[in-house]
């Protein structure tokens, strides 16, 4: 047991400075990498708390918290509710799919941001494309506790501006945190010691948000994007080959 905290503790480590330099990352980093040396649902059920505490502190930091519920609340509903249903069914997929829907999703993230241009959203068909990516955020995250790359694209493609952008990833990564803790404790996948565990995690998660802080202030934050978004797709690779093999 010890081990495995140990491993957790600098997966979430290394996840924080993700965070704190891009505004997202966290539950794609921690994840994939735990998933390397540890069972994908523990994986995914540790992520609750840190994801829960993390994006709290996001919000607040953005200050403009009553905006950003305002233009974010359609897309923050249905996610709450998408999200909630599909934790009802992680059980039921098996250890070797879950851990390949994670590199998918994975890989999907990093190829997106690498490489294509999301379209922009007209005003028109803004509260569409809100319902569609909650739904998108929703049916994924409840499997694998990553939901960002549906809520990087919708806000890309709505053309936010950047603090406004980790103020809004924020506001919708905590409210999906709220079904996955309720979901994932009714299936039993959060039971007390996982729980507590996951609480712990969120000291190296925010040891390591500090870190990319400054981090962001300091360097390029493209350069550094390219690199961490290049390192994500290798462990979704990574993933993938360990679930077909």
């Amino acid at each position: 047991m010890e081990t495995w905290i140990l491993i957790a503790s600098c997966c979430f480590f290394v996840a924080g400075i993700s965070k704190g330099t891009l505004g997202v990352g966290l539950p794609i980093a921690a994840v994939g990498l735990m998933t390397l040396f540890i069972d994908a649902r523990l994986a995914v059920s540790l992520m609750v708390f840190p994801i829960m505490l993390t994006n709290v502190w996001q919000v607040y930091r953005s200050g403009n918290i009553a905006n950003i519920a305002r233009d974010n609340w359609l897309f923050a509903v249905v996610l709450l509710f998408a999200l909630l249903t599909t934790t009802f069914f992680t059980t039921r997929v098996s250890a070797d799919v879950l851990v390949m829907l994670v590199g998918f999703v994975i890989i999907l993230f990093s190829l997106v941001n690498l490489t294509f241009r999301v379209p922009p959203i007209p005003n028109r068909h803004d509260r569409l494309a809100q319902c569609l990516g909650g739904v998108a955020a929703g049916i994924v995250g409840g499997f694998t506790a990553i939901w960002s790359p549906p809520v990087a694209a919708y806000l890309i493609a709505r053309g936010v501006e950047k603090d406004e952008f980790v103020g809004s990833t924020g506001f919708l990564f905590f409210v999906g945190s709220l079904p996955l803790c309720l979901g994932f404790w009714h299936n039993g996948m959060l039971t007390g010691p996982v729980a507590l565990v996951s609480l712990g995690m969120i000291i190296p998660t925010l040891a390591g948000f500090t870190v990319g802080e400054v981090i962001r202030r300091r360097i390029d934050a493209r350069r550094f994007k390219t690199i961490l978004l290049v390192f994500f797709l290798l462990i979704g690779f990574n993933l993938v080959r360990r679930a077909l093999v």
